[in-house]
């Protein structure tokens, strides 16, 4: 999208708007994603230092002040997402549109709370603060592209979680048949539990075979752990590398908030609104 387009279900302030806050194709869409990285970064800070006892008391006023300041920075620029896309209420419903939200909602929802003996509750809510985290992925191309190579593996991943659902079941039924309930190997749900355990090589060490039948086995699910791992790494890398040769915008469909779109794209692939 050349810089300043104006889109005719937005206008002209709309548009340029939308341009700055959902695209980084331009300098000040570049400029705009940088601080909010940086402010989404200093927020989350800002929350994990207040959670340390003695700088929340030494510094307890000024670490309010900051929330809050964040607080209103992001609730502006959500009102102003909302404002620069055609249907607001199809972003507030979106993935990123509710992060938006839960990024901000939590301090007000404290402020309201009134009494001292709904401080673990106000603690919980402030913890949900650092879903501002999740927001930084929607500024970075990178993630962008990440986004696409999972999306179009989630088949084969699938595919290949049902086959480890299935080895596991069949793992920890043979293992609660091998092994005794001294052992530890009490029922076979506990028995799944150990071969997830085992084949992801955590090992707890909780649970473990003392018939050498039952170590035979251990060691083969060991060895195919191993095997497993590498499986899901290699799917996302091929996709990855093919996502890499396929060149996309950081153009934002203004109707659906949909992106990945090719260059010369004039209507969105997943709404058929006018780009």
């Amino acid at each position: 999208m050349p810089p300043h387009k104006i889109h005719p279900d937005l206008g002209p302030l709309r548009s340029r708007m939308h341009e700055i806050i959902f695209e980084a194709d331009t300098r000040a869409g570049k400029l705009f994603d940088l601080f909010l990285a940086a402010a989404i970064l200093l927020s989350v800070g800002v929350v994990m230092l207040d959670s340390i006892n003695s700088i929340h008391t030494r510094f307890n006023s000024l670490l309010v002040a900051a929330e809050w300041f964040f607080t209103c920075l992001f609730t502006v620029e959500y009102l102003l997402r909302l404002y620069s896309v055609a249907r607001p209420m199809q972003y507030a419903t979106s993935f990123y549109g509710i992060v938006d939200l839960i990024a901000v909602l939590p301090t007000y929802l404290t402020a309201l709370v009134p009494g001292f003996h709904f401080f673990l509750v106000i603690r919980v809510l402030r913890l949900v603060r650092i879903f501002r985290i999740f927001k930084l992925a929607n500024y970075l191309q990178e993630a962008q592209l990440l986004k696409q190579a999972l999306n179009a593996s989630r088949r084969k991943i699938t595919v290949f979680l049902f086959m480890v659902l299935t080895l596991v079941l069949v793992l920890g039924s043979a293992m609660y048949a091998i092994e005794t309930p001294q052992s530890g190997f009490t029922s076979i749900p506990r028995s799944i539990y150990w071969a997830i355990v085992t084949l992801t090589t955590v090992g707890y060490g909780d649970i473990s075979p003392q018939s050498p039948l039952g170590q035979i086995v251990a060691s083969l699910v060991m060895i195919i752990g191993y095997s497993i791992i590498a499986v899901p790494t290699g799917i996302v890398t091929a996709e990855i590398a093919i996502a890499m040769k396929k060149e996309i915008t950081t153009q934002v469909c203004p109707h659906c908030s949909a992106e990945g779109h090719d260059p010369d794209a004039e209507f969105c692939k997943y709404c058929g609104g006018r780009l």
